[in-house]
């Protein structure tokens, strides 16, 4: 920024009448410390941008290259779950269902076992008190049937996730995430969060072969070659585990730390609804009822059949309320949960069941509350996909305009504190911004971001967006300098 057009701007923001409930002195100084970041050696190959907005007014009260686009990384989980809680309602849930499609006579089930999942994210996972773990889920499905007096079926236990497209992964992903816990592609039928633990027996020497143990949950039916390696103590996870969606192969490349006993890394189920499938047909035998034939999706079945009317259910799995839903989503970035949102975004409104279809129900949200969609080009709900950008300008106006929606309060307390917990609990310690700032953290190649919500000392509520990309590590650090940014903006 040359000084002629810093001048422009503090003599616009001084003549604003909205400019005198701010601190034009803290908003001058702010403009600086941005301006002298985007021309130090840290940022000589990138891009500074923020955008500060009044939620009252929605009217911009501090702005830097907020109308260039860039990727909004993982604070794209914020207009996701916004969206969430606008179409859905705070307090929705998804229900599981187990089904028969077949008849009973004695203790035979003639059909097929049905697991119809509604896009839940979290089944199966033991994150929250009010659901069941995997292990605990299969059990309880596999009573369901000895409570029918079930011994036999003639057909075959199936895995429905019909719900949402057959396409688990969002367009723009990149092929090395893929495999790895946190690319893990959503399905109409989730399971244990669409993921697994590899554990490996570190060597005793650098780059000795390391031996995978086990997974976690069995992996009956994939292929896992493993290429991992030891590396020196305290190394940390090195590994990454290269799979493609619908696939049953894994290649385990990379290397452990040495020293542990066992060491453990995750990765992403490639195909969970016929995972799930699969593991209700082991317990099923464990439990003395034998099963006709092989476990399949309701794609692969339903591509060789008639469809079939469900005819009973068994049991039924309630999801937490999308509130919940979307604090674990917010507070520990699980991608899974953002792209399950979008998908049934786009069902709930009959745009259709693709993560392209979800795109167009948030895109016409927001454009229906008049909020200028320009420069937005999204590909997931996640912001894992770096072809995902937009404008901090866009970024803000769709959490002002939210915060004067009923749904605010839920929405708001689905964001970690900075100072306190969250993936910013580390952040602004000792500051003012500490418990005053909400703010959503994002990362991805060569990007660093943080949006949300602070109190000024005017005592008004702003919406804030920063984002710097292709930053030097070699000059700092980009979490410290955002924090520099959240520390100062708080005195505005």
């Amino acid at each position: 920024m040359n000084r002629i057009y810093f001048l422009i701007i503090s003599v616009f923001f001084a003549s604003s009448s909205f400019a005198q409930n701010i601190d034009t002195l803290a908003q001058e100084a702010l403009i600086r410390r941005l301006d002298s970041l985007q021309n130090s050696f840290f940022m000589q190959h990138g891009s500074v941008s923020a955008c500060i907005k009044s939620v009252k007014t929605g009217q911009t009260v501090l702005a830097f290259h907020h109308r260039k686009s860039v990727p909004p990384a993982s604070t794209m989980k914020l207009i996701t779950t916004a969206t969430a809680l606008a179409v859905l309602n705070q307090s929705f849930t998804y229900t599981t269902t187990l089904e028969t499609d077949g008849v009973i006579r004695n203790d035979t089930l003639f059909g097929n076992l049905w697991i119809r999942g509604s896009g839940d994210p979290s089944l199966g996972s033991g994150r929250f008190k009010s659901t069941p773990t995997l292990p605990t889920l299969l059990k309880s499905w596999a009573t369901a049937l000895r409570d029918k007096k079930i011994r036999h079926m003639t057909g075959r236990v199936i895995g429905d996730g019909s719900v949402f497209d057959e396409n688990s992964i969002p367009g723009g992903w990149p092929w090395e995430d893929l495999g790895n816990y946190y690319g893990a592609g959503v399905s109409g039928l989730n399971m244990n969060e669409n993921k697994f633990r590899a554990v490996f027996k570190p060597g005793t020497e650098l780059d000795d072969p390391a031996g995978l143990i086990r997974t976690e949950p069995a992996l009956p039916g994939y292929t896992l070659i493993n290429r991992v390696k030891t590396d020196s103590p305290r190394s940390g996870d090195q590994v990454t585990i290269y799979s493609t969606p619908l696939g049953s192969q894994y290649f385990l490349e990379g290397y452990v730390p040495q020293g542990p006993a066992e060491f453990g890394v995750q990765g992403s189920l490639a195909n969970p609804s016929l995972f799930t499938a699969t593991a209700l047909q082991q317990v099923l035998l464990e439990n003395g009822i034998t099963v006709g034939d092989t476990s399949q999706t309701s794609f692969d079945f339903l591509r060789r059949n008639q469809a079939l009317a469900f005819r009973d259910t068994l049991a039924k799995v309630q999801s937490p309320t999308v509130k919940d839903l979307a604090t674990e989503c917010n507070f520990q970035s699980i991608n899974l949960y953002a792209e399950a949102f979008l998908k049934t975004i786009g069902v709930a409104l009959n745009y259709g069941n693709t993560t392209q279809d979800g795109v167009k129900a948030l895109e016409k949200i927001w454009t229906s509350k008049r909020v200028s969609l320009a420069g937005f080009r999204i590909k997931d709900g996640s912001g894992l996909s770096p072809q995902s950008v937009l404008t901090l300008d866009t970024m803000t106006d769709i959490l002002a305009v939210a915060a004067r929606e009923s749904y605010f309060p839920a929405f708001y307390s689905t964001i970690a504190v900075l100072g306190k917990n969250g993936t910013v609990k580390n952040m602004g310690r000792g500051t003012k911004a500490a418990g005053n700032v909400r703010a959503k953290s994002g990362s991805i190649g060569g990007t660093r971001a943080f949006a949300g919500y602070f109190n000024g000392k005017n005592g008004q509520l702003y919406a804030f967006a920063f984002n710097i990309q292709q930053y030097d590590l070699n000059f700092g650090s980009s979490t410290r300098e955002l924090e520099k940014l959240m520390v100062m903006m708080v005195n505005l």
